[in-house]
């Protein structure tokens, strides 16, 4: 890894001395939905630092938020089982040849974890000892203080730099700043991860591509997406839209009246119609499958649905995928397989009825062997190796393939032009 090309005021794991110390690992392993592994490709992919770790004589204590286990509306914070961090500490056990240790914590019912208790210091001399390899907290989301912006948050930041010496940040997909993420690098010595430094590097080469630059971006909130879609836009030579952006954009342009569009969506919509209007970059997808229910895929209730048909103020279902036929036509065939650099953040349709959009997608990106290849996102990488199982599998061992751990993550650095200004990756540089 040429960590040359990183910025030099980013602290490096590299770096540290460990030798002997407990070191506070912040990664990004929420892959737990309903208490089971969605897919270990996160996990798998902070070995190397829990391997740099080992190396330099340091005692690792691991966190990670799973889920959301917090009400927006009420604050309240249930701590359910099928939100804790077990299935990841056994996928570990299996992968490393270690014990590791979560601690059993009180829990309020309505506040969640209140406190880091003396029981955990108590577990951290068995840690240092070697009779246990690694310690892994309880789900971050579950502690009263990762999410908060009171005194109890300074309080859990301070029982945690309470537990180790050094603390390395390896959570790229952990982008918001969070007591866990970026208040502790404040406390403790703090370095970039491997995994970290590796995201940053394949960053630049989305936020420096190489031309021809195709951006293919999806989403099911126009509003969370409209930042990143405009500084997107400056820099690909063509953008393909999917899901509700792309029926966002169509009823902001065509004057349509699309069911699940909001008026206040389309109205958002209409800088980017503007800006298109004037450098054509959008590659229109003129068949879509138009659905009079999202409860599933049943018969009579979809068809074709083609926007050279359509007329101002006309009325439609729900668009809920990109007909195959828009994919295969070849002024699209001809821009992607001649594109460059290739940055996917998308599922085009509807999962898991509505596929065929997303599948036909994926096996033409495939279909340019020569492009640099950048995927991002969790669900893109899901639906990725549900569909098309042998790409994604040929795409870990290729070097003009990137997985980025979190999709987010990339989007807000692009919006912001730098990886640099992300909170967490902001504490670990020098001033």
């Amino acid at each position: 890894m040429k960590t040359e090309n990183l910025d030099p005021r980013m602290r490096l794991i590299q770096d540290a001395d460990m030798k002997g110390k407990v070191v506070l690992v912040r990664v990004d392993h929420n892959v737990v939905k309903k208490g089971k592994i969605k897919d270990p490709y996160r996990i798998d992919a902070t070995l190397k630092t829990l391997y740099a770790i080992a190396e330099k004589g340091g005692r690792p204590i691991l966190m990670t938020h799973v889920g959301r286990p917090k009400d927006k509306k009420t604050g309240a914070i249930v701590c359910r089982e099928d939100e804790s961090v077990k299935p990841i500490v056994q996928y570990l056990e299996q992968k490393l040849p270690i014990k590791i240790h979560i601690p059993e914590l009180p829990v309020d019912p309505e506040k969640g974890i209140l406190h880091l208790e003396e029981s955990v210091k108590n577990v951290i001399s068995q840690l240092k000892s070697g009779k246990i390899g690694m310690i892994y907290l309880p789900n971050t989301r579950w502690f009263q203080g990762e999410q908060s912006k009171g005194p109890e948050r300074d309080c859990f930041v301070r029982e945690l730099a309470g537990l180790a010496d050094l603390f390395v940040n390896d959570a790229f997909g952990s982008w918001q700043a969070h007591a866990s993420t970026y208040d502790i690098a404040k406390k403790l010595p703090s370095y970039a991860g491997t995994l970290l430094q590796k995201e940053i590097l394949n960053l630049s080469r989305v936020l420096n591509p190489t031309k021809p630059f195709i951006g293919i971006i999806a989403g099911a909130k126009y509003d969370t997406k409209i930042g990143p879609i405009k500084a997107l836009y400056d820099r690909v030579d063509h953008l393909i839209l999917g899901g509700l952006l792309y029926n966002t954009f169509l009823s902001s342009k065509y004057g349509l009246d699309i069911d699940g569009v909001s008026k206040e969506d389309v109205a958002l919509a209409r800088d980017l119609v503007e800006m298109d209007n004037k450098e054509k970059k959008i590659l229109e997808m003129p068949k879509l499958v138009e659905s009079g229910t999202i409860e599933g895929r049943m018969e009579g209730q979809y068809k074709i649905f083609n926007i050279e048909d359509c007329k101002q103020g006309e009325h439609f279902g729900y668009l809920l995928d990109i007909h195959p036929t828009s994919l295969e036509e070849e002024r699209v065939k001809d821009v992607i397989q001649s594109a460059k650099t290739i940055f996917v953040n998308a599922v085009m349709g509807l999962m898991p009825h509505f596929f065929e959009g997303s599948q036909t997608l994926y096996n033409l990106i495939a279909s340019n062997q020569s492009a640099l290849k950048l995927f991002g996102g969790g669900d893109t990488l899901q639906e990725l190796k549900n569909l098309c199982p042998g790409i994604y599998m040929s795409g870990l061992d290729d070097p003009n393939t990137y997985y980025f751990t979190g999709g987010g993550s990339v989007l807000a650095a692009i919006e912001q032009g730098t990886p640099y200004q992300l909170k967490p990756i902001e504490a670990l540089m020098d001033s």
